[in-house]
């Protein structure tokens, strides 16, 4: 945790050059004028749009008498379908940089669009497998600077986006180094008004990142390093943020957590995203609220093979109890105190298309990271114990 309850603006590098603190908002013109930009495309999602945290940024761009255009048609899992029409909103407007602005899905798709206005080739082409992000033509690119209001994904430090493919109804991992924003505002103000619900949604989503990148047999100690430390500001932070949102400190401690957990999942996640990304593709559901229901019950089976990693970890945290079952009890008691539901059941999920899941889930890359070998046994078992 931070030492003060009201954070001073700090900058670092990561290597997005990074600008932390309340108020920070306000560097957003002088951002784009390092970037070389006098006409960004502000893309964000419909529902945040009319909303206090965009219509500040907004007002600080109007208030530079900065020239920009508005694409505000992100879905909740944002589509190839509204990534093209980002595109075509960039060509058509001139601009000269993308402002990356909301929660996850908003970042991810303003990525995605930033990457996708200089490509001959299809989205889909880039799709984290083997060397696809070779592919991707590098001789212009679109300079992004990411702006998160919720403490999540951390989308705003890393080097993909997850896109739906409506038509095949599958979650693809799109992926290339130039993704990563160039500058990324972390202003735990914008996140202050974010309702309990989200903020336990979107924290858990952070905290699931770190602990899959934990308990991956993957070899990677600086990932480690990243994970633990986000896990223990996540452990004292999470709570205090879902219980009083205004907390400040504990506003900007997620924001750091989330950024860092999400540069730790280069070191591989697991079970917990193969089966939610799938989860979201058949079903579309909010990502986050998936990762919290699914992660005690996913780790819970993955125990027997990630014995040791968990009851380090237990320790590290000094949690309650001992050994690799204090870990599934505090995420238990922590999901059951962020008021999250333990089964997938109130979400509308049920047996009738476990199969497709199932499925989807054996074909993402994060399956390959699983502690326990993901086959289809035990895929099915985790959903079904997720289902009560």
């Amino acid at each position: 945790m931070l030492d003060t309850s009201c954070p001073p603006d700090r900058s670092w590098s990561w290597p997005t050059a990074i600008r932390f603190g309340a108020g920070r908002l306000s560097d957003l013109p002088a951002a784009l004028r390092e970037l070389g930009a006098s006409n960004p495309l502000f893309v964000t999602d419909e529902g945040l749009l009319p909303l206090p945290p965009a219509q500040a940024a907004l007002a600080v761009l109007k208030d530079a008498a900065m020239a920009h255009g508005v694409f505000a048609e992100v879905q909740p899992n944002p589509t190839g379908v509204s990534v093209e029409q980002g595109v075509v909103a960039f060509r058509a407007g001139g601009h000269d940089a993308v402002i990356a602005f909301g929660g996850g899905s908003a970042l991810d798709a303003a990525k995605a669009v930033a990457l996708m206005v200089h490509q001959s080739r299809p989205i889909w082409d880039f799709e984290d497998i083997g060397d696809n992000w070779t592919r991707v033509d590098t001789s212009r690119t679109v300079p992004v600077i990411a702006i998160p209001t919720t403490a999540g994904t951390g989308s705003e430090l890393g080097r993909s986006s997850i896109i739906t493919d409506s038509a095949a109804h599958r979650k693809l991992i799109i992926f290339h180094p130039i993704m990563m924003p160039q500058i990324a505002i972390l202003d735990p103000e914008l996140t202050v008004g974010l309702p309990p619900a989200l903020t336990a949604s979107t924290g858990m989503d952070a905290l699931c990142h770190a602990l899959e990148t934990w308990i991956t047999p993957n070899f990677h100690p600086m990932a480690d390093g990243l994970a633990l430390q986000a896990l223990r500001m996540i452990k004292d932070a999470l709570p205090r943020a879902f219980a009083d949102g205004t907390d400040l400190a504990a506003r900007a401690d997620m924001l750091i957590a989330s950024g860092m957990a999400c540069v730790a999942l280069q070191k591989g996640l697991g079970g917990v995203h193969a089966l939610s990304h799938s989860l979201g593709a058949v079903y579309d559901l909010p990502h986050g609220l998936l990762n919290a229901i699914l992660m005690p019950h996913v780790t819970a089976l993955n125990m027997p093979a990630a014995e040791a990693r968990l009851a380090e970890l237990a320790r590290l945290l000094d949690l309650p109890g001992q050994g690799a079952q204090a870990v599934i009890d505090w995420l238990e008691t922590l999901r059951d105190t962020l008021d999250i539901p333990a089964s997938l059941r109130p979400l509308g999920v049920d047996e009738a298309r476990l199969d497709e899941v199932v499925a989807l889930a054996l074909r993402d890359p994060c399956a390959v990271a699983n502690p326990a070998p993901f086959d289809a046994e035990l895929a099915g078992t985790m959903l079904r114990r997720a289902l009560g």
